[in-house]
């Protein structure tokens, strides 16, 4: 069971309004209409990717005449299916308002565009909750609908749509997907025992709700002691799901064995700097790709190179869950977006510590995140927190779609 407290709450995978979502500007039924949109994105988390999470409602004098959610990759769009739900309803869209979770698409991809199916509806309205920072569309779907006299408004619930879709606004804009690295804990901060156990510091409810988590994301990634010491299968099992993320493994050395659970004849990812074709070849056999990105010293893997291959690879969201050392290194390389932490009312004492990273001399060198969640999951707390000025610059990103 999940119990909030005053002030924290929203689903798994969701986030609550911050100080710098535009809401005063928004007229009270556009934020209903606007909210109901986002449930019906929330209701497809786990299929759309790498494509948007999108939600679409057609009202007209307070009554829905149809609505829909983007369906998987090379199925219909938001649009087209609230379109559709509407026809099939005999109700006619002309002159009703249209609310969409992210600015219709302008381009031929697999379907094609969507603002030429709403242009053709002719709806009286048009209200946007997020500009779509895609280069493919980056306010021209705003710019059609505005051409052809349909008024558009933007910004709507604009941080609770961000929330549903930072991975893909965070590719589109800087190349590089949305990272959260998801941590378990006592109240002292502590990890693991110093002989390495860890299971289960946090109870059955808490590691259910991190499988939520990993059911959303793209790829789900651990590093090498994680396997060595854990040898996990890094899928989703406590909930259901009708995808599987894909698996990766940091694994500088390339020590990975060929037989760890992980390798199940799913698709999955090994990121080494070193070289090693035949084995290379026989865990492609298993459905293992092996990408080779050293660094400059040629013994690590180069993280934020990485994260851009991630990113060229269409990767929208990369849930981590690994040991103290890697989540240390991605966050010295600065890689980490948002942290997932379920803390569990234990004391541990002298343990092992939830990340490796490098001694600070000042406060000012240290790494800074903001509370944006609270949520009791069963016995346990779950802390939400992400970088801020990240936050605000995929925010910005999704303004000045609008403002073109």
């Amino acid at each position: 069971m999940i119990m909030r407290f005053r002030g924290a709450g929203r689903p798994a995978g969701a986030s609550p309004q911050g100080p710098d979502t535009i809401v005063g500007m928004s007229e009270p039924q556009d934020i209903l209409w606007m909210r109901r949109a986002l449930d019906l994105a929330r209701g497809v988390i786990y299929t759309t990717t790498p494509n948007p999470r999108v939600g679409c409602v057609i009202v007209r004098d307070g009554r829905i005449l149809g609505e829909g959610a983007t369906q998987p990759p090379g199925g219909p769009h938001a649009e087209i299916m609230a379109l559709r739900a509407a026809q099939a309803a005999g109700h006619d869209p002309a002159g009703a308002t249209v609310y969409v979770t992210l600015e219709p698409c302008s381009h031929f991809g697999r379907t094609p565009p969507c603002v030429d199916a709403l242009v053709a509806a002719a709806p009286a309205r048009v209200v946007v909750a997020l500009g779509d920072p895609n280069p493919r569309v980056a306010g021209q779907g705003f710019a059609r609908l505005r051409a052809a006299g349909i008024a558009v408004s933007a910004g709507v619930c604009e941080n609770e749509a961000l929330a549903l879709n930072a991975g893909f606004v965070a590719r589109m804009s800087r190349g590089t997907p949305w990272l959260w690295l998801k941590l378990a804990a006592s109240l002292d901060g502590r990890s693991a025992l110093h002989n390495g156990v860890s299971q289960w510091i946090t109870g059955e409810a808490a590691r259910a709700d991190g499988h939520a988590w990993r059911a959303r994301a793209d790829l789900v990634l651990t590093g090498m002691g994680t396997v060595l010491k854990d040898n996990p299968q890094l899928n989703v099992r406590a909930i259901q799901t009708p995808r599987q993320p894909r698996k990766a493994v940091v694994d500088g050395q390339f020590r990975v064995p060929e037989d760890a659970r992980l390798f199940d004849g799913t698709p999955a990812w090994v990121f080494t700097a070193r070289q090693d074709a035949d084995k290379a070849a026989r865990l492609a056999d298993k459905n293992v790709e092996v990408v080779c990105l050293p660094d400059a010293g040629g013994q690590r893997v180069d993280l934020a190179a990485m994260m851009r291959w991630l990113g060229e690879h269409e990767c929208n969201e990369v849930h981590v869950e690994a040991g103290a050392g890697l989540s240390g290194a991605l966050l010295a390389a600065d890689c980490v977006d948002e942290l997932l932490i379920y803390l569990a009312p234990v004391m541990l004492g002298d343990a092992a510590g939830m990340v490796q990273m490098p001694l600070l001399e000042h406060l000012d060198a240290a790494r800074r995140f903001r509370f944006t969640d609270l949520a009791r999951v069963g016995e346990d707390v779950r802390l939400q927190a992400r970088d801020p000025s990240r936050w605000l610059a995929l925010l910005a990103s999704a303004r000045r779609a609008s403002e073109n």
